[in-house]
C-alpha cells in the first residue's frame, strides 16, 4: 500500500461509492485517484468495523482515522514482517506436500501474535497475483512439463535457389521454475515432435512425472476429452523416460496456460531479436535459437530475484527422474495378422518377415526401428529380423518353417503345380517358374495362388493364354497376368511390354520340385 496519507474523505467516497454506486474497485480508484489495493483495504476495514456507511459519515476525521489508520499502522508492521518471507514462501510451495497451512503453522510458531490463517493466505495470494506471471505456483517441482508449437513459424531458405520453407517450433517449459526449452524442427509430423520432446529432456537433465501436451496428431490418436488415445510411438517415449502423457483437455485452456503463455514470451525474446536474420537450415536456425533462449533462462523473473536456470537448480533440478543411459530411438507400431504363408506383411517397406509356422492367421504387434523388427504375440517376442527394405522381398528364417511333414500336407510345391496343371499346361509351368524365382517356396505360395484364383474368374481357358503370352515374354508376375486378363490382351496377338524384373540370385531349377 502507499506510504501517503489517504483523506478521511476520500475514505468515506470509497466506501460510498461502494456501497450506493456498486462499482468496481478499479473504477472506484480511477475516480480518486488512488490504488487499487488502497481501495480494496480501506474496504476490507470498513467490513471488519461493523459500521454502517451512514456511521461513517457522522464520524470525525479523528474518530475515523483513529479506527483506520490504527489498525493500518498495526497491520502494516506484521505485514513488513511477513512479506519479507513472501519470495521464500513461494519457493517452498513447490515442493512436494508443502501448501500454504504448512507455511502458516510455521509461521505462527514464531509469530504468535502475527497473522491468524486467513489472514496470512489472503496477504500472500494479494502478493502472488501482483506479480507478472503466476501461473507456475500452482505446480509442484518436477511435476508437470508443458509442450506445444507456437503458432508462428520461421523461415528456413534454399541457399540456392533462395525459396523459403517454413520451420516448426515446439516450446517446452517446466511448470515450477518455468525454465524453458525451444528447438526448430522440420515439421509436426511424429518422428520430428518425438525427436524434440527427447531433446528438451535431455537440456533439462532429467524426466518429469508428467508431460502435457496439446491434442495435437503427433501426440494423440483421438483427443477424447476424458480418455485422450496416445499414439503408441509417443507412449513408447513416455516409458523409456519413465513418465506419463497427460495431454491437455479440449476446451480447458488452463490445462495449457503455461505454455501458451511460454510462447508469447518466445515470441519477444526469440523471434522478435532473431526477425531480420536469414537461415539456410534448421540447424543454424538452431544455434541462433538457442543463444537467445540462453539468454531468457538467465534472465531474472519479474519480483523473483532469480533467473529460470537458478529456479531449476534451486528447487527442481534434484526431484527430476534420472535420465537412461541412451537416447530414446523412435519406434513405429503396426498391428497386423499373420498370413497364410506365415509371414506379416511390412507395409513401410513393403515387405515379409516370417514368424514361426504356428501362429499364421493370428494377431500380432511389429516394432520396429530403423534397424530391427520385432514381432510380438500376446506380449511375447516371437520373431526378431534385421530391416530389409528389398521391395516386396521375403525374409525368411528357417527355423520358423513348418517341419516337412506337417507342412505339405498343406500347402507344397507338388500342390501348386498340380492345381496349376489341372487349369493349363502354361499354368503349370507358370507356377513352376515362379517357385524357382524365390529362395524359399513358401514365399513364392502368395503369388501362385493369386496366379491360380484368377482361373475363378476368368476360366481355365483364359488363364491358361495369358500365362502362355507371359512365358514367351519370361514374365513372372501375378499383375501382369491379372493385368493382361483386365485388358483382353490374352485374346490378341499385340505385342505386350513387361517391366524387366530382375534375376535373382536364388532362383531354383525346375529339378528342385522333382
Amino acid at each position: 500500500m502507499s506510504n501517503r496519507r489517504t483523506s478521511m474523505n476520500k475514505v468515506r467516497e470509497i466506501i460510498r461509492l461502494n456501497e450506493t454506486c456498486r462499482i468496481s474497485n478499479r473504477q472506484i480508484a480511477r475516480a480518486l485517484d488512488v490504488s487499487r489495493p488502497v481501495v480494496g483495504q480501506y474496504l476490507t476495514y470498513y467490513k471488519k468495523s461493523g459500521l454502517t456507511y451512514t456511521d461513517i459519515e457522522r464520524m470525525s476525521d479523528e474518530d475515523l482515522a483513529s479506527r483506520f489508520e490504527g489498525t493500518k499502522k498495526n497491520k502494516s508492521e506484521k505485514y513488513v514482517k511477513v512479506s519479507e518471507k513472501f519470495e521464500y514462501y513461494t519457493k517452498e510451495l513447490k515442493k512436494t506436500g508443502v501448501t500454504l497451512d504448512t507455511l502458516w503453522k510455521e509461521y505462527n510458531a514464531v509469530n504468535p501474535t502475527g497473522y491468524g490463517r486467513t489472514q496470512f493466505c489472503y496477504h500472500f495470494q494479494v502478493w502472488r497475483n501482483s506479480l507478472e506471471v503466476t501461473m507456475h505456483i500452482e505446480h509442484k517441482a518436477g511435476e508437470k512439463l508443458f509442450v506445444d508449437y507456437t503458432g508462428k513459424k520461421m523461415t528456413v531458405y534454399d541457399r540456392k535457389t533462395g525459396v523459403g520453407r517454413e520451420a516448426e517450433i515446439l516450446v517446452a517449459i517446466l511448470g515450477a521454475s518455468q525454465l524453458t526449452y525451444v528447438e526448430a524442427v522440420e515439421s509436426q509430423k511424429k518422428e520430428d515432435w518425438i525427436k524434440a520432446n527427447d531433446n528438451a529432456l535431455w537440456y533439462l537433465g532429467g524426466s518429469p512425472q508428467a508431460i502435457v501436451p496439446d491434442c495435437l496428431k503427433a501426440a494423440v490418436d483421438d483427443g477424447n476429452k476424458y480418455e485422450p488415445a496416445i499414439n503408441p510411438e509417443y507412449g513408447d517415449f513416455a516409458r523409456h523416460y519413465e513418465t506419463v502423457i497427460l495431454p491437455a483437455r479440449p476446451n480447458m485452456p488452463k490445462d495449457k496456460a503455461m505454455v501458451e503463455n511460454a510462447v508469447k514470451i518466445v515470441y519477444i525474446r526469440i523471434f522478435a531479436p532473431l526477425r531480420n536474420r536469414i537461415f539456410y537450415s534448421v540447424e543454424e536456425l538452431n544455434a541462433a535459437i538457442w543463444e537467445q533462449l540462453e539468454i531468457h533462462n538467465n534472465t531474472p523473473l519479474q519480483r523473483m530475484k532469480v533467473s529460470r536456470w537458478e529456479l531449476f537448480k534451486e528447487i527442481e533440478k534434484q526431484v527430476l527422474k534420472p535420465l537412461p543411459s541412451c537416447k530414446y530411438e523412435l519406434r513405429g507400431f503396426l498391428n497386423l495378422k499373420v498370413q497364410f504363408n506365415y509371414h506379416i506383411y511390412f507395409s513401410p517397406d513393403t515387405h515379409y518377415y516370417s514368424v514361426p509356422w504356428q501362429h499364421r492367421g493370428k494377431r500380432v504387434v511389429v516394432i520396429y526401428t530403423s534397424e530391427n523388427v520385432e514381432i510380438y504375440h500376446k506380449n511375447i517376442r516371437i520373431a526378431f529380423h534385421k530391416r530389409d527394405r528389398g521391395v516386396n522381398g521375403y525374409t525368411t528364417l528357417k527355423e520358423h518353417m513348418p517341419a516337412h511333414h506337417q507342412f505339405y500336407a498343406d500347402w507344397s510345391p507338388q500342390r501348386m503345380i498340380s492345381w496349376g496343371s489341372a487349369i493349363g499346361t502354361n499354368v503349370k509351368v507358370m507356377i513352376e517358374k515362379v517357385l524357382e524365382s524365390r529362395k524359399f517356396p513358401e514365399q513364392a505360395y502368395k503369388v501362385c495362388l493369386g496366379i491360380l484364383n484368377l482361373s475363378k474368374k476368368y476360366g481355365n481357358q483364359r488363364v491358361n493364354q495369358a500365362c502362355e503370352r507371359a512365358l514367351q515374354y519370361n514374365c513372372y508376375s501375378y499383375k501382369s497376368i491379372k493385368n493382361m486378363l483386365e485388358k483382353g490382351l490374352d485374346k490378341t496377338q499385340e505385342e505386350i511390354v513387361f517391366p524387366a524384373l530382375p534375376i535373382h540370385k536364388n532362383i531354383r531349377g525346375n529339378q528342385y520340385f522333382n
